[in-house]
């Protein structure tokens, strides 16, 4: 039997789900931002309670490899990469924005080309646009939303942010662990290893000598 635990810690929440093989059977999201390391472990047991599982029951992990803080994102990434070893089972990570991409394309609403845009702090964006069906055709980039400014619909916080680059905002605004869990039990976005997908450097810089 499957059992895939699905987290994204890519954003000021943290996200968990779980998936039986058939969709997702549990879900939480945190109530306080920027809290990923005290939260993410709760979150986790709060899902596996609900389900009537131990962590000794999953086959495998997916986790939002970002891009996003370098922060929020190591939290994901440690604990996705320490499940896998100690529970010897894969562990898949997504481009966060490939997830928001494909819940957007599978509401329906989408007819033509899109783009996804979430906060990057600094007076920018995570950027990548998408074919109708939600396949990623450009991107990620990180920029200033003024130089990436574009008429077709955006999802994800940063057209809420910057409606002046992004005038026809569209949800979700942040990524579901549910429908992370579907894309990794579905491949419905590439596959990657798990590693932090950042973009840019971290802000904390080793002193040299």
């Amino acid at each position: 039997m499957t059992m895939l635990l699905a987290f994204d810690t890519a954003t000021p929440q943290v996200a968990v789900a779980l998936h039986d093989g058939e969709d997702v059977v549990a879900e939480r999201v945190s109530d306080r931002g920027m809290k990923h390391g005290e939260q993410l472990a709760p979150l986790i047991d709060e899902v596996l309670t609900e389900a009537g599982v131990t962590r000794f029951d999953l086959t495998a992990i997916a986790v939002g490899a970002g891009p996003g803080p370098f922060t929020g994102l190591r939290v994901g990434l440690v604990t996705a990469r320490t499940l896998g070893h100690v529970l010897e089972i894969p562990v898949y990570a997504v481009c966060t924005l490939d997830v928001l991409a494909v819940e957007h394309a599978s509401s329906g609403a989408q007819l033509g080309e899109f783009a996804v845009a979430t906060d990057a702090r600094r007076k920018e964006v995570y950027f990548a646009t998408y074919s109708a069906d939600g396949e990623r055709l450009t991107g990620p980039v990180v920029d200033r939303p003024a130089t990436l400014a574009t008429t077709v619909p955006v999802v994800g916080e940063g057209a809420g942010l910057y409606p002046d680059a992004f005038p026809h905002a569209v949800g979700p605004q942040r990524p579901s662990a549910g429908w992370l869990a579907r894309v990794v039990a579905e491949e419905r976005a590439e596959l990657l290893d798990p590693e932090p997908l950042y973009l840019r450097r971290p802000d904390a810089v080793e002193q040299r000598s």
